[in-house]
């Protein structure tokens, strides 16, 4: 009887193992397709709003361009300056990229469609974005450059000036719908009104994420014409791609957390149940695909923020709004007893 349960048991933890390995390796090549075309994308955006074509020749209109890319950058030489340290210098652009992925381990692209669905997931994801400014810091201090090691503090300053208004629209959004589990969340019932008194955080989280990402207008550590790409200015092939590949697959990332926290998930929009026959993954890919949209609009259109504006921004505008929505929310929810 025991050797049957132990079999039962061992046989059944394969059979999950297995599930969890496809499961993970279906995330990771999708986040990697995603990544190159969003690239792609981005470049022909950009290229419509600045009336020119973009990527054309590499196949047809140009679509093996991302891959051509890729191979460029897989043969060309790593170069690591005399000066830096070797170790920290390569593992800072492995560890950006590792912490792109594992996040992606709690989102819901559908219902039960989830690698963790664990109870405290938005704490798990505010947690693994918030160590990617680790990548960074690491990256300017080991290349031994004081371009790379200005544009590492600004990605610091800039990370903690913005992550604090991120976490009090967290706490305006669990306020609401009272689960710290992001399917939960995306489940939960939000009236109009409520939608209403989250609207304004949705905006300050679109411009913060922008933020988050030093995505333009506010890519200061990179900062091209200051200081000559900042804290990737000694990294080359491999090396280059990996921070590339990080930065791009965390505004993916940002974006499916906005969709998850805002717009409802997997659910048909405005709750019309019209277009409930369309798969829940289909509505949750349209709704992110329009939020990175906004990365590509932003870089488009705005200029540059100096660095007193960006700081400007988050510590005096920013901080006390969002310090006072979370108490007039949580006034709100108690005086109409609606706290879920």
């Amino acid at each position: 009887m025991m050797d049957t349960i132990m079999e039962f048991l061992a046989h059944s933890y394969t059979q999950w193992g297995l599930w969890t390995l496809l499961y993970t390796l279906l995330i990771v090549v999708g986040v990697l397709i995603a990544v190159a075309y969003y690239t792609y994308a981005e470049r022909k955006v950009m290229g419509a709003m600045q009336r020119r074509q973009g990527p054309m020749t590499v196949g047809p209109l140009g679509l093996l361009q991302p891959i051509a890319d890729g191979l460029k950058l897989f043969s060309k030489e790593t170069i690591i300056p005399s000066g830096a340290h070797r170790v920290v210098f390569l593992l800072a652009p492995m560890m950006l990229f590792a912490l792109s992925l594992i996040a992606w381990a709690v989102i819901p692209f559908d219902k039960g469609w989830v690698l963790a669905n664990v109870n405290v997931g938005i704490l798990y994801l505010f947690a693994v974005s918030s160590m990617t400014v680790y990548g960074v810091i690491m990256a300017g201090w080991a290349s031994n450059s004081r371009y790379a090691f200005l544009g590492g503090l600004r990605s610091a300053s800039q990370m903690v000036s913005y992550e604090v208004s991120m976490g009090l629209i967290i706490v305006c959004v669990l306020l609401c719908t009272g689960s710290l589990n992001l399917q939960e969340i995306v489940l939960a019932d939000r009236p109009l009104w409520v939608q209403i008194l989250l609207f304004p955080m949705f905006i300050v989280f679109l411009v913060s994420i922008l933020a988050e990402t030093n995505r333009a207008p506010f890519d200061l550590p990179e900062g091209e014409s200051e200081i000559t790409g900042g804290f990737m200015v000694e990294y080359s092939a491999m090396a280059f791609a990996l921070f590339f590949l990080g930065e791009y697959s965390a505004m993916i990332l940002m974006s499916a957390m906005t969709t998850t926290l805002f717009l409802g998930g997997w659910l048909p929009p405005f709750g019309l149940e019209f277009f409930a026959f369309v798969p829940g993954i289909i509505w949750f890919a349209l709704k992110t695909a329009l939020i990175m949209f906004v990365f590509l609009w932003a870089r488009a259109t705005l200029p540059r923020f100096r660095y007193d504006q960006l700081m400007r921004l988050g510590w005096k505008v920013f901080l006390p709004f969002t310090l006072f929505w979370v108490v007039l929310t949580a006034g709100l929810l108690v005086t109409f007893d609606a706290l879920p």
